[in-house]
């Protein structure tokens, strides 16, 4: 079996034992399914009739952005995963193993793409209950999730590296915290990009989360008076968003795989 393909197999295996959890620890599910309820209905009722944009109803525009930032979020699940085993002697256990040294991590953040589509469809359903509607067709919607899919999968190798960087859930779970929080919520998932002064508007115009918030946006049909900027990345936010896909996979993933080899090799 030629090294790529052994990779993979052997990161199917740990991609099963990952998701054997959800039916051993039933929480796990339990709670990574609660809180994109709690994000839809928060934000839907708490900002709904406060905050205006043209052109569309606020709770439609509104759930694609809750999409990227539960996206995002759904990341930390791979590093704390990856640090969780490092505490309890897991990736000790696989070194004694003949398996490849970058099989852990494709399973994990393998795995890890269960959860995001378990929580997309879970807020797709309560989105509906509160007026979210799908305008540009069956095709564009799959793209659209598609696309958030493979977004949260690239933020998944950058918490993989940070979880083998920092091996402890509680520093994975307070870090994440203090980075993710400013990045979504500095970007046009809750509020539209001109409502930002002109020191922000740059940072907003350019986050990655803003573009996959605005291409989800497009392919659902819930623009409403456009992305309201001038800036190639939210003009072309596909485009964009597979750049920072590509670009963050290109470089996380082998640095992840080093540090791995490192961490085991102590």
């Amino acid at each position: 079996m030629s090294t790529a393909a052994q990779a993979l197999n052997d990161g199917w295996v740990v991609a099963q034992r990952n998701l054997v959890k959800i039916i051993r620890v039933p929480e796990i599910l339990v709670f990574v399914l609660i809180s994109p309820i709690m994000f839809v209905l928060l934000f839907a009722f708490v900002f709904g009739g406060a905050i205006d944009v043209p052109g569309v109803n606020y709770r439609e525009w509104l759930i694609a952005g809750i999409f990227g930032q539960t996206i995002v979020f759904g990341a930390t699940f791979t590093g704390a995963g990856l640090a969780e085993d490092m505490q309890k002697g897991i990736i000790d256990r696989f070194r004694s193993l003949p398996m490849s040294n970058s099989a852990v991590l494709v399973g994990r953040t393998a795995s890890d793409v269960v959860y995001n589509v378990l929580s997309l469809v879970i807020m797709a359903l309560t989105g509906f209950l509160v007026g979210w509607r799908i305008n540009e067709g069956v095709l564009k919607a799959l793209a659209g999730f598609a696309l958030l899919l493979v977004f949260g999968y690239a933020i998944s190798w950058v918490m993989a590296w940070v979880g083998l960087m920092v091996p402890s859930v509680e520093v994975i779970n307070n870090a994440s915290f203090i980075v993710i929080m400013p990045l979504t919520f500095i970007s046009n998932a809750f509020v539209p990009t001109s409502s930002f002064n002109s020191v922000l508007k740059p940072v907003v115009e350019w986050n990655p989360v803003s573009a996959v918030t605005q291409a989800s946006r497009d392919l659902f049909g819930n623009t409403g008076v456009g992305p309201g900027s001038d800036a190639w990345s939210l003009q072309h936010p596909v485009t964009y968003t597979l750049i920072w896909v590509v670009g963050i996979i290109v470089v996380f993933a082998p640095l992840s795989v080093r540090q791995y080899r490192l961490t085991t090799s102590k």
